[in-house]
Parts: structure tokens; sequence; C-alpha cells
């Protein structure tokens, strides 16, 4: 009993100041930390670690353009691994 006191005891010694750290940056960021809200509400992601977006990503009108020059470039690329790749 007196050993799970003691390790219970040390556990809250040790995470207590990172709990309070954790709301002190949060108020110095300007907002108020998720306890504090009632965990309710969506968090946004941080700076880069969002979604892409439509307007992120690039059309695809010129996929299907042979006479492109990134097109051209595959077809050599491809025409130069034939010879070393056989039927993978």
């Amino acid at each position: 009993m007196r050993k799970t006191v003691l390790s219970m005891a040390l556990m809250v010694a040790v995470g207590a100041p990172q709990v309070l750290m954790q709301q002190a940056y949060a108020q110095q960021q300007g907002g108020s930390s998720t306890m504090q809200q009632g965990g309710g509400g969506v968090v946004p992601a941080p700076v880069g670690h969002r979604q892409p977006r439509p307007g992120d990503v690039p059309s695809e009108k010129g996929l299907n353009d042979p006479n492109s020059a990134a097109n051209k470039e595959d077809a050599a690329l491809d025409k130069k691994i034939k010879s070393i790749c056989r039927g993978c």
C-alpha cells in the first residue's frame, strides 16, 4: 500500500509542472487550453499539417497532352528504363 501511494505521489509531482506549463503557454498565445473550453470544438491543425485544398492541387488538363515537355521527358525516360526492367 505504501508503494502505491508513493508511486502515485511521484506521478503527480512529475506531471503537474507539465500541465501548468501547457496552460501558461496557451494563455500566452492568446487562447485558452482545450481543458478550459470544456473539450468542445475542433482545434485547427498546425501550419504544415493541413489538408490540401482544391486550389492547391494542380489541374489535370496537361496530363494527357503528348506534346508537353514533361510528357516528352517521361517518354524518353521510359525508353531508357525499358531495358532495365524486364517483365516486372
